[in-house]
């Protein structure tokens, strides 16, 4: 098949998020299977500066106010074939791809995103070049428009799949917009792209791509009930038969204790003593003073509500008692980043945070923690989870979502575990899940049981890539 990905963001030419991660390591993963993978991207500076033997091969005197450009190129030194729209007015601005310098939203992302789905659609029904793809691949709000405006264009399309890599990310755009986003008027009803009263870019890909999928299969179950559906479990519930829960993959040679140009020297399952080196460098950098014998737990996340980074807080000082050690490695929320420096700031030499964004600091802390905790209220799938596992950092995560779906815990089936799960949401359930962690920690051949069962996890690719064939293939079978 020839599929073409349509997305907002891909690693390594533009992340803020697991979307960027997921468009990058899937594509590779389905051409691996023999298909073909064309990727659309907004040309932000930093995707146009990392686009090789970039040619134009269509242009518009207008899009959305100004000019614009389509450009198709080679990227990751090679290994994706990308279109991007070189459109300066709507995406030649420094810094974050959706928000501005005071963290608030670019007031014509719903127009800098309609431009992305236009030119989807353009390219999907052969306008452009030769090229002509026989599925499109919409990933999240931003590409959301893109299989409307398929249905909307009236003549023979591609089959179109939309996937969901967060439900509370929607994309919602005042209603006066419809005729400037070129939507028909007669689209503007809950059985189209009205939602909840304006333009629902998310709910538009939802109801009319041909399949849709999520990112693990207990979020596809979640989101289409009243707790975690946002408002849109019932067009989930509706369109079940056609939802698909896919749990991500991991780029395993990024991604590698053994080849990891962070991790000095490297480990593997049978040389895991080497931890113990990483573990005392990081002790010694971030300050922590207190008992080394004690296991040490890393977050690696952002600082907001959903991250559960207030139940965190609630419990710092309970878990700390209970005898583990806390890193936090972060951004996000001002709030919850001057709570935390507090929380570390009253337990000095056993809890440290860093804030920012740092790739280096990541992968180091996987390699020296001992445990990588994920308190998310809600996770459609998580990827430190899948990276703690491939570092013999043992994960202790909350059970929702894809948490639940790839953490195994230890107590509900000790000969199969790789982890501890714990109620989301819960405080005490965070203080009780540290003393069990303490408890197995002391047991070496228990501890590092958990260790090696989850370095042996199949984390890459090819099973999700699998999946997402089968997917565009009854996609393709729906379109007849």
């Amino acid at each position: 098949m020839r599929i073409l990905a349509v997305a907002s963001e891909c690693f390594p030419l533009v992340k803020t998020g697991g979307l960027a991660d997921v468009v990058g390591a899937l594509s590779p993963a389905l051409e691996e299977l023999g298909h073909e993978v064309q990727i659309l991207l907004p040309g932000y500076p930093q995707v146009l500066e990392q686009l090789a033997q970039a040619g134009v091969i269509d242009d518009y005197a207008e899009l959305y106010g100004g000019p614009a450009r389509i450009l198709r190129g080679r990227g990751a030194n090679g290994a994706l074939d990308v279109f991007a729209i070189d459109a300066p007015h709507l995406f030649a601005r420094a810094g974050h791809p959706y928000v501005t310098a005071d963290g608030s939203e670019w007031w014509d992302n719903g127009f800098r995103f309609a431009a992305l789905a236009v030119v989807a659609r353009e390219l999907a029904l052969g306008r452009v070049a030769d090229y002509r793809p026989d599925v499109v691949h919409a990933h999240d709000w931003q590409a959301g428009l893109t299989p409307a405006y398929l249905v909307f264009d009236g003549r023979p399309r591609p089959a179109s799949v939309m996937t969901i890599h967060n439900l509370a990310f929607q994309g919602q755009m005042p209603p006066e917009w419809l005729p400037s986003l070129g939507l028909p008027a007669w689209s503007f009803t809950p059985d189209g792209v009205e939602y909840y009263g304006g333009i629902g870019f998310l709910k538009a890909g939802v109801y009319y791509a041909d399949q849709i999928t999520t990112v693990s299969p207990t979020y596809a179950r979640e989101i289409q009930g009243a707790l975690w559906g946002m408002g849109m479990e019932g067009l989930l519930a509706s369109r079940a038969g056609d939802l698909a829960g896919i749990v991500n993959g991991l780029d395993t040679s990024t991604w590698n204790p053994a080849a990891d140009p962070f991790v000095e020297p490297g480990y593997d399952v049978r040389s895991l003593t080497v931890r113990a080196r990483h573990k005392a460098a990081l002790r010694e950098r971030l300050g922590l003073v207190g008992d080394a014998t004690r296991p040490l737990l890393c977050v690696i996340t952002r600082l907001t509500w959903q991250k559960g980074m207030d139940v965190l807080m609630d419990a710092a000082g309970a878990m700390l008692e209970a005898g583990v050690e806390l890193v936090v490695l972060g951004a996000g929320d001002p709030g919850m980043e001057a709570r935390l420096a507090e929380t570390a700031a009253a337990h000095p030499g056993r809890m440290a945070c860093t804030f920012g964004y740092d790739e280096r600091q990541s992968h180091q802390l996987l390699a020296g923690a001992d445990a990588v905790l994920v308190p998310s209220r809600f996770e459609p799938c998580g990827l430190v989870q899948l990276q703690g596992l491939r570092y013999g950092c043992v994960p202790v995560a909350a059970r929702t979502g894809g948490l639940l779906d790839t953490v195994i815990d230890i107590d509900e089936h000790p000969d199969d575990a790789t982890g501890f799960l714990f109620q989301a949401g819960d405080a005490g359930a965070l203080a009780d899940v540290a003393a069990r962690v303490v408890g197995v920690f002391g047991d070496l051949a228990r501890w590092q049981g958990l260790q090696r069962r989850g370095m042996a996890q199949d984390l890459g690719w090819k099973r999700a890539a699998m999946r997402y064939v089968e997917v565009y293939e009854r996609a393709l079978g729906a379109r007849g």
